[in-house]
C-alpha cells in the first residue's frame, strides 16, 4: 500500500506500439526521485505514476517520457477529458496509409502470386525499376514512423516493435536494391520489393484493425460521459433558467420534465415519478421515486415532473465517481501482467540475437545469402511482440466495463484478477441479505380480528419516526386500512406508549411494560417466545378500559431480501463456500443460515473481530471474498482478499472494498466472481495465443518454413484476434438480472 501522503498522476503517453515499449517508459518514469510505483498501459496508453508531491510535477514526468523516445501529456480522470488515447491511436493509424500501401502493393503482390503459380502473364509486364518505384514510398513514406520510433527506442538502448520492422523491412528493401543496381545489363533479377512493401502495409492493417477493437474495449467509459446531460433547467428568483451543468451550484432547484435525463445528483424536494436508472446501477426496472427519496444525474425521469434540490456537482456526482473508478481499475496492472513485463524486457533482444544467428547460420552453412537475408527478415517480423502487451489489459478493460454496465463496479484489476479464485464467501447479515430494516412478519390477535387490531396499533403509531411504528403503518397500508385520529399519545420512556383510539385506552409496548401494567399475556407467551428464539422482536397491544385485556401481539423481523437465497445458492453451485458472520443473537443467525442453507455461520460476532473471523477463513479456507454494507464491516473487507460492498451502505463500507455493487442484490456477488473468472480465461487464452505465435512462428522462420509476407501476415494477425477475443467479453450478462425477470 502507498504512504497516505503519496499523490497520483496520470499521464497519456504517445508512441508506444507493443509490450517493450510499456516497459521502457515504466523504467525511464521509476529512475524520476520521489516516484513510488509507475504503471504504464499499453491498451488505453495511459500511465499512473504515484510517488512525493516533489515528484509528480508534469515537467519532470513528461521529461522522463521523452527522454525513453515517446511523447507524453498530464492526464486528468474526470468527465471533462477523455480516459484513453485512442483518439489518438486512431489518428496515427487512420485507414488511409494502409489503403495507399495496399494500392501501391498490389502489382507487386500480383507479380508474387503469379510466380507462386507460375502463371506467365506478368512476366516482363513490371520491370525492377517500376518495383523500386512502387516500393519506396511504402519503405520510407508509409513506413517511415517505423524508423522513428526504432531509432528513438535504439537511443534508449532497447528495443520495440518498430525496430524489428525496420530492420526486417530495410533488410530485403536494400537486398532488392543491391541486386537491381547489379544485374547485368538490366537483365532481371529475381528481386524481393513485394515483400517489404507487403510486410509494412500488413503491419498497418494489422494496427489499423487493432486499434479500431481496442476503440470498442472503452465503450463503457464512452457511455458513461454520454449520460450527463450539458445543460440544465434551474429555479431561481421563481424563474426557470436554462443553464449550463457547469453553473449549477450546491442548493439549486432543479426542474426534471418527464423524459429528461436528471441532470445532477439530489433529493427530491416535490414530485413523484418512475425513474430508470439501468445505465448506472444495472437495475433492468425503473425505480419508483418521491419527495425526500435521491436521485442520480445521468438516470432518466419517467412520467412525473419533479423538483430536484442539488447535492452533489462534478467529480464529487455518483456518475463521475463511477467512471473515475472504472477508468481506475482499467488503468491498473493485474499480477499476471507481471510475468508479461519480465518476459518483454529481453524478449526484443532475444529476437535480434536469434534474427543474427539464422542470417549467419543459413549464409555460412546453405551457402546463399538471400535466402539467409529472408529467413532472418522473416524472424523479426513474425516477433513483433504486440499481442503480448495487449493480451491482460484489453481483457481487464472489457471485463470491467461490462460488469460496469450491469451494477457492478471493480476498483482495481487485482480485485478482478482474485476473484476468480475465492473459494469462500463471508456475508454480513443486516443490509446485506436482509433488507436492514425491521418489518412486521407476523400479528397474532386474541379474538381473530387482526384486521381490527392492526388498525388500532397503526392509528397509534401515526406520525412516529420509530423503525417498528414505519413497519405498522406500512403493513396497515398495504392492506388499505382506514386510520383513525389517535388522542393523548404519550410515549413511556424505554417501553412503549400509551394513547387514545376509538374510545379505547390503548398501550402497545414491549414485554417490560406488560409487566407495568399487570397485564396477563399467557395466551399468546408461547408463541411469543418461538418468535424471539428466532430473533424476532415483539411487542404487544392491550385496552387499559374498564376491563383490561391484552389485544394482540406483534412480531418484527429483518426480512431476507427477494433474492439472497439464489444469491447462496448460485454461489453454491459454484463450488464456493458459504459464511454468515452476524453481530446478532444466535437464533436469529441460526434462522438466516438455514433459510438461505448457509454452510457455516458466525453469532453475536463484534464489529472488531469480524475482520479476525475473515483472516481465520483465509488460513484454512483460501482466498475469501467478504460482502458487507456498514461501517463496522469495513476492517473485515479490508482484511478479506476480495472485499464485496453494497452501494446502498456507507462510503467507508465502499473504500475499504474492491469490488462495489451498485445495486443491493447479493445476487450480483456470484455475478462478480463469474465475470471474474470469464476474464481471467480471456486473459489466460490471450497469453496462450500471444506466446503460441511466438514459440511457434519463430522456429518456423528461422528453418526457412515461413516467408517474410506469411509472417507479417501471422504477426498482425496475432494482435487483432487478442484484441477480438477480449472483446467476447461484451457479450457476458448476469445471471442476477434473470433472477429479477423470472
Amino acid at each position: 500500500m502507498n504512504d497516505q501522503n503519496s499523490e497520483q498522476l496520470t499521464l497519456a503517453i504517445q508512441g508506444m506500439t507493443c509490450a517493450s515499449c510499456a516497459g521502457r517508459v515504466e523504467k525511464s518514469l521509476l529512475k524520476v526521485p520521489g516516484v513510488i510505483t509507475a504503471e504504464v498501459n499499453l491498451a488505453l496508453e495511459t500511465a499512473q505514476v504515484t510517488g512525493s508531491a516533489e515528484a509528480l510535477t508534469p515537467d519532470k514526468l513528461v521529461a522522463a517520457v521523452v527522454a525513453a523516445g515517446y511523447q507524453a501529456q498530464p492526464l486528468n480522470l474526470d468527465l471533462e477529458q477523455p480516459a484513453n488515447m485512442v483518439e489518438s491511436q486512431q489518428a496515427d493509424y487512420s485507414w488511409w496509409p494502409t489503403a495507399v500501401a495496399a494500392l501501391l502493393s498490389f502489382p507487386l503482390v500480383l507479380g508474387m502470386v503469379a510466380e507462386w503459380f507460375g502463371w506467365t502473364f506478368w512476366q516482363g509486364h513490371i520491370s525492377g525499376w517500376l518495383q523500386w518505384a512502387l516500393a519506396t514510398p511504402v519503405q520510407f513514406w508509409l513506413g517511415w514512423r517505423f524508423y522513428s520510433a526504432g531509432w528513438h527506442a535504439l537511443k534508449a538502448g532497447a528495443g520495440n516493435m518498430d525496430l524489428l520492422v525496420a530492420i526486417g523491412t530495410s533488410a530485403a528493401y536494400g537486398l532488392s536494391v543491391y541486386l537491381l543496381f547489379n544485374s547485368a545489363h538490366g537483365a532481371m533479377s529475381h528481386l524481393y520489393f513485394e515483400t517489404s512493401a507487403i510486410v509494412i502495409t500488413l503491419v498497418l492493417l494489422g494496427k489499423w484493425l487493432e486499434t479500431r477493437a481496442k476503440s470498442k474495449t472503452t465503450e463503457a467509459i464512452r457511455a458513461l460521459n454520454a449520460l450527463r446531460p450539458e445543460r440544465a433547467s434551474v429555479m431561481r428568483d421563481g424563474q426557470e433558467l436554462q443553464i449550463p451543468i457547469a453553473s449549477v451550484i450546491l442548493g439549486d432547484l432543479v426542474m426534471i420534465r418527464p423524459g429528461e435525463r436528471v441532470a445532477v445528483d439530489g433529493v427530491i424536494k416535490q414530485g413523484d415519478s418512475q425513474i430508470d436508472e439501468s445505465l448506472i446501477t444495472g437495475e433492468s426496472l425503473p425505480v419508483t421515486k418521491t419527495a425526500g427519496d435521491k436521485v442520480t444525474g445521468g438516470s432518466i425521469n419517467g412520467e412525473g415532473l419533479l423538483y430536484v434540490t442539488t447535492t452533489a456537482l462534478g467529480n464529487e456526482s455518483v456518475l463521475a465517481r463511477i467512471v473515475r473508478l472504472v477508468e481506475s481499475a482499467q488503468a491498473k496492472k493485474a499480477p499476471i501482467q507481471r510475468l508479461v513485463d519480465k518476459v518483454s524486457e529481453v524478449f526484443v533482444p532475444i529476437v535480434i540475437v536469434i534474427a543474427f544467428i539464422t542470417l549467419l547460420a543459413w549464409g555460412f552453412i546453405g551457402g546463399d545469402w538471400q535466402v539467409a537475408i529472408l529467413n532472418s527478415v522473416a524472424v523479426l517480423v513474425i516477433a513483433c511482440p504486440c499481442a503480448l502487451g495487449l493480451a491482460t489489459p484489453t481483457a481487464i478493460m472489457v471485463g470491467t466495463g461490462v460488469a460496469a454496465r450491469h451494477g457492478i463496479l471493480i476498483k482495481d484489476a487485482e480485485a478482478l484478477e482474485l476473484a476468480h479464485a475465492v473459494k469462500t464467501v463471508a456475508f454480513d447479515k443486516t443490509g446485506t441479505l436482509t433488507e436492514g430494516h425491521p418489518k412486521l412478519v407476523k400479528l397474532v390477535s386474541v379474538a381473530d380480528n387482526d384486521d381490527q387490531v392492526l388498525t388500532l396499533a397503526a392509528s397509534l403509531q401515526a406520525g412516529s419516526e420509530h423503525p417498528l411504528a414505519k413497519a405498522v403503518i406500512h403493513a396497515a397500508r398495504e392492506k388499505s386500512l382506514v386510520l383513525q385520529v389517535a388522542e393523548d399519545v404519550h410515549a413511556v420512556s424505554g417501553k412503549g406508549l400509551k394513547g387514545k383510539v376509538a374510545r379505547l385506552d390503548l398501550a402497545l409496548g414491549n414485554a417490560s411494560l406488560m409487566q407495568d401494567l399487570a397485564m396477563d399475556v399467557s395466551i399468546l407467551q408461547a408463541q411469543a417466545n418461538a418468535l424471539q428464539t428466532e430473533g424476532y422482536s415483539v411487542s404487544w397491544l392491550c385496552s387499559l378500559n374498564d376491563q383490561p385485556r391484552l389485544l394482540g401481539m406483534f412480531a418484527f423481523g429483518d426480512t431476507l431480501k427477494p433474492t439472497a437465497v439464489a444469491a447462496i445458492s448460485s454461489l453454491q453451485q459454484q463450488g464456493i463456500l458459504t459464511v454468515l458472520i452476524s453481530g446478532d443473537n444466535q437464533g436469529s443467525a441460526a434462522n438466516v443460515a438455514a433459510k438461505l442453507g448457509i454452510d457455516k455461520f458466525y453469532a453475536q460476532v463484534l464489529p472488531e473481530d469480524k475482520a479476525n473471523i475473515v483472516r481465520e477463513l483465509k488460513e484454512g479456507a483460501g482466498l475469501v471474498a467478504m460482502v458487507g454494507d456498514g461501517i463496522n464491516d469495513a476492517p473485515a473487507l479490508a482484511e478479506a482478499n476480495v472485499g464485496i460492498a453494497m452501494s446502498s451502505g456507507t462510503d467507508v463500507a465502499m473504500h475499504a472494498a474492491g469490488i462495489t455493487l451498485m445495486r443491493g442484490n447479493p445476487a450480483l456477488v456470484s455475478d462478480a466472481i463469474d465475470v471474474s473468472r470469464r476474464t481471467y480465461a480471456k486473459i489466460r487464452q490471450n497469453l496462450f495465443w500471444a506466446f503460441i505465435y511466438n514459440v511457434v512462428g519463430i522456429p518456423l522462420a528461422a528453418l526457412g518454413f515461413l516467408n517474410p509476407v506469411i509472417a507479417g501476415a501471422a504477426m498482425a494477425l496475432s494482435s487483432f484476434s487478442v484484441v477480438s477475443n477480449a472483446l467476447t467479453l461484451k457479450l457476458w450478462r448476469p445471471k442476477a438480472d434473470e433472477q429479477v425477470d423470472k
